[in-house]
């Protein structure tokens, strides 16, 4: 493992949009609060969406400087974004959330992982 994530640019881009995806979640706008709904996400969890994902921008950044713990936060995201896929399958949500968002933030975290600390 190098020194620090090569190239950079990914984790500062995986970063920047799971810290906008956790400013969403804060108090969920209407788009994700029917995604989660849609895969049947129970409402007394909703609240911890946005703590995941912004420790998730936070451990990012900060394997910047450790990159182990970038390693680890972008395997987390990973595994995050299949939970996602599941749940989406599970439920026969089968729309745009799947297909455009979480294929799409599962494509970029496993991108990040491979290409910036592999």
């Amino acid at each position: 493992m190098n020194a620090f994530p090569d190239p950079l640019w990914p984790v500062l881009v995986l970063a920047a949009v799971s810290f906008g995806d956790a400013l969403l979640c804060i108090k969920p706008v209407p788009f994700v609060a029917k995604c989660f709904e849609d895969v049947g996400f129970p409402r007394r969890w909703w609240w911890a969406a946005a703590p995941i994902k912004l420790a998730a921008a936070a451990g990012l950044l900060a394997g910047i400087w450790v990159p182990y713990l970038g390693a680890l936060t972008s395997s987390a995201v990973v595994l995050y974004f299949l939970v996602a896929i599941a749940m989406h399958v599970r439920a026969r949500d089968f729309g745009r959330n799947l297909f455009l968002n979480a294929t799409g933030m599962l494509a970029l975290s496993v991108f990040t992982l491979l290409y910036s600390f592999a």
